[in-house]
């Protein structure tokens, strides 16, 4: 039996059939590659498994009982997780089919962000190809949301299956006669308030949308872990503050994007829907609100050209977008009470930017220092106790 370090896991390949007939020997020789690398978390290659007997799943549960639940099988082929399905054992261990290969030469790409770019596979499908260093848990998620979202009513594209596109991971997607909002917008300029209305009434229906407990991840628990992941850049008091500071988030039963531009909603057939939905979560509507605010009003004056790649719009239109957004959505018309929205963006604004450094994005780490020291420690810190009454008035 073969194996290799990779990602802090000692993977173990299986190949050929796992019978009562070898069963045993082959539970010794896992047994005594995991000996030699205790503390690291097993994981099964199973691209060359033909067949797995009952005595062969056994041997696989005794890991996973020494183990924990941590234990995964992945390239399982359609016939061997047939039998892991109908035993019961996808319901035990995380098991993975092999994914489908797809080629994306010649194909139009039609948007591009942080985790990956977009493509179109043909009138009926586009794909979505992460980034190489993007796991494989962070696309599940999103296959699932994006899932999760239409089922509770939520205006989003149709996941279909996860793929394997050269060295990255995919997955495709249902989308008719369609494109980004963001080159809608671009293309059509004397149609901009009408795309703007459907932008707003696109984010009200997701802000009113009240979904069941446990459909998306809490914006707290996804806040949280990007705090726990910045001891590079802050101190373990600053990382202590940004812990308070989400615990002021109220609890929210609404649902929130945390990356509404109109480069991540599609214009299909009239309709608008969402895409790239892996950090889709339950929270409050200033979440999105704040993270409209970052792309649409901050980013066109400090980091336009990564935003225009992103959003598909040249930087100005960005702008008159977001301003627009914002008038129509809050119903504000008097020019000082924008200022004043946008006094208490720009607190949370910096907030937010501060914890995307610990998302794992390449671009938010390689800036890492210049955001603390730029926002966290001359904007959070000295304002932490309006940035605390602002979120607590959060679910007003």
């Amino acid at each position: 039996m073969t194996f290799q370090e990779k990602d802090g896991k000692v993977v173990l390949a299986l190949s050929g059939r796992i019978d009562t007939n070898n069963a045993a020997d082959t539970e010794k020789e896992i047994t005594e590659i995991l000996s030699a690398h205790q503390g690291m978390t097993p994981a099964f290659d199973a691209g060359d498994l033909a067949y797995i007997s009952s005595a062969g799943l056994r041997v696989l549960m005794k890991v996973r009982k020494e183990a924990g639940e941590a234990v995964e099988v992945f390239d399982v082929s359609p016939e061997v997780y047939d039998i892991f399905e109908t035993t019961g054992f996808t319901q035990l261990l995380t098991v993975r089919k092999k994914l489908r290969t797809i080629d994306i030469a010649g194909c139009e790409k039609i948007g591009e962000g942080g985790n990956g770019a977009v493509y179109r596979i043909d009138d009926d499908k586009i794909v979505k190809v992460y980034k190489p260093w993007i796991g494989i848990d962070v696309i599940e998620r999103e296959r699932n949301f994006a899932r999760t979202a239409f089922v509770n009513g939520i205006p989003s594209v149709i996941a279909y299956d996860s793929v394997q596109v050269g060295d990255c991971r995919g997955i495709v997607f249902e989308l008719l006669h369609s494109d980004t909002l963001g080159h809608a917008m671009s293309a059509h300029p004397e149609k901009l308030e009408e795309y703007v209305n459907q932008y707003v009434a696109l984010a009200k229906t997701l802000h009113s949308a009240h979904v069941p407990k446990g459909s998306f991840t809490p914006v707290q628990e996804l806040y949280h872990s990007m705090a726990n992941n910045l001891g590079t850049w802050c101190s373990d008091e600053e990382i202590a503050l940004l812990h308070s500071l989400i615990d002021e988030i109220p609890e929210a039963d609404t649902v929130t994007h945390n990356d509404l531009h109109p480069g991540n909603i599609m214009l299909q057939d009239g309709e608008l829907v969402l895409i790239d939905m892996q950090e889709v979560t339950m929270g409050p509507p200033i979440c999105d609100l704040t993270s409209i605010y970052r792309d649409m009003i901050v980013a066109p004056k400090r980091s336009a050209d990564v935003l225009v790649r992103s959003v598909g719009m040249p930087a100005d239109l960005i702008a008159e977008t977001g301003e627009m957004f914002f008038r129509k959505y809050t119903g504000l018309t008097d020019q000082a009470e924008i200022d004043a929205l946008y006094q208490r963006l720009g607190l949370l604004y910096a907030f937010n930017v501060a914890l995307i450094v610990g998302n794992g994005s390449e671009g938010a780490m390689k800036r890492g220092d210049m955001i603390m020291d730029n926002l966290l420690r001359p904007i959070v810190i000295p304002n932490e106790q309006a940035i605390r009454m602002i979120l607590r008035s959060a679910a007003k």
